[in-house]
């Protein structure tokens, strides 16, 4: 493609014609049962045993030491603490849910749970960088930039990967990075802390005057002047291209994001179920933009590590609170609208909590618990998902997974399975070698699978 690329690209833009755009529809190894991802990233680490893996023996054994050796945590630890909460039974299933996921509980039967999560690190930036992208260091691809790379968008007036923070998590950018795969398959981000598709995107607007046919104008000056530059050079222009791709979708973009972003086109009865928090807003806005063939949207709960709660976990009540209702209302309104077969929910944080109270100091106890990447829980629900089951099993404290231990790898093996990929096989060739998501490591966890 090398020095017509822009031209190219940019023509297809000023004709409507998208044929050798980066983000044309290919297809994968074999028949996907998924179309679309939506990850919903608890990030900072919720807290398994006071959600989705239920401890008998916590409750038994409250107060006293865990058994066995002193277990080294990032932080001082105490004894153990049995959850704040309890645990009912639901559906045909009768998977055990926390009270403070009673809506998601009415719905456990659509979901699949992995009790089993174990990850490397136990520091945020490493945990989190490994979970959407694969590996603990920056510079890899994103998640959602190897879906996009090896899938398309179906939707050519808007990105195919789209992550929504009202802020930044921690690491930022990093997160949804593209690395070493072209620019156009880097994501998006939105900080959906408002309304307003004015105010979520920043100049969504022309200026003042500028009429769309004459923004046309500019745009072909701009391709016949990159296009001379190119000529001159004579030889690939990666830095030109980029900026191109980025007009070309702002372009685009101005045509429909007025549109997708624009929550308040959903009728009051159906705001009302996600509620008001940025959390809410961000599944009504992944709802829609999934209907309108974006390839993967990526919903942070919040700014930093939000679920990161050492001093008290009952601060996840709160936290639950708005994350329970906008969960099963997106649920729900994919089965209504016909999405929910054709796409993938995923809802994890980078790691889960451990089972002994944090001890902060020698004389400072509070309610709070440490990080624990030893074992904790991720849930599944859609496109080629098992619903209602369980996979895998912590130890009777809820530390450490024991029973089909699933790691980071596997799960990403195993979306991309859903959307018919072989993750030995998505690969690009960079700095001499072939890289993949799932690096050298990755079993699909075949239990779960519909």
């Amino acid at each position: 493609m090398g020095a017509g690329f822009g031209m190219l690209g940019l023509r297809g833009v000023l004709e409507a014609k998208d044929t050798k755009a980066p983000l044309a529809v290919r297809s994968p190894h074999f028949a996907p049962r998924a179309k679309h991802v939506i990850f919903l990233f608890t990030n900072g680490g919720m807290s398994q045993v006071d959600t989705f893996d239920p401890k008998p023996a916590l409750i038994k054994h409250d107060g006293e030491p865990m058994p066995g050796p002193k277990i080294k945590t990032d932080r001082a630890s105490g004894n153990l603490m049995r959850s704040p909460w309890s645990f009912k039974k639901h559906g045909q299933s009768g998977i055990e849910v926390s009270e403070i996921f009673p809506e998601v509980g009415k719905r456990i039967d659509d979901f699949a749970l992995i009790r089993s999560m174990w990850t490397n690190n136990g520091n945020h930036g490493p945990s989190l960088q490994l979970l959407s992208c694969g590996h603990q260091l920056a510079g890899r691809p994103s998640l959602g930039s190897w879906i996009t790379y090896g899938l398309g968008s179906e939707n050519q007036n808007l990105p195919g990967f789209i992550v929504l923070c009202p802020g930044f998590p921690v690491l930022g950018s990093s997160l949804w990075s593209s690395g070493f795969l072209p620019s156009s398959y880097n994501g998006t981000h939105i900080m959906n802390q408002a309304l307003e598709p004015e105010k979520l995107i920043p100049n969504l607007r022309n200026a003042s005057g500028t009429e769309p046919a004459e923004q046309r104008k500019q745009l072909a000056l701009l391709a016949r002047l990159n296009q001379g530059y190119l000529n001159r050079a004579g030889g690939h222009q990666p830095g030109l291209e980029a900026a191109v791709q980025s007009m070309e979708a702002a372009f685009r973009l101005q045509a429909e994001a007025t549109d997708a972003f624009d929550i308040r086109k959903e009728p009051e009865h159906v705001r009302a179920r996600y509620g008001d928090s940025d959390f809410g807003r961000g599944c009504l806005l992944s709802l829609r933009l999934i209907e309108r063939g974006v390839r993967m949207v990526q919903v942070f709960w919040g700014n930093g590590q939000p679920w990161d709660n050492h001093d008290d976990i009952r601060v996840h009540a709160k936290l639950a609170r708005n994350t329970d209702a906008p969960v099963a209302a997106l649920v729900d309104d994919l089965k209504s609208r016909g999405l929910f077969d054709e796409t993938l929910i995923l809802i994890s944080g980078e790691f889960g909590r451990t089972p002994m109270i944090q001890n902060s100091g020698l004389e400072k106890l509070g309610n709070g618990r440490d990080h624990n990447v030893h074992g904790w829980t991720a849930l599944l629900a859609g496109g080629g998902i098992k619903g209602g089951t369980v996979h895998g099993a912590t130890d009777d404290f809820g530390f450490k997974a024991v029973e089909k231990r699933t790691h980071v790898h596997d799960l990403h093996a195993t979306i991309l399975d859903r959307l018919g990929f072989d993750h030995t096989k998505l690969t690009y060739r960079y700095a001499g070698r072939d890289f993949r998501l799932t690096d050298v490591h990755g079993n699909i966890v075949k239990e779960i699978l519909a």
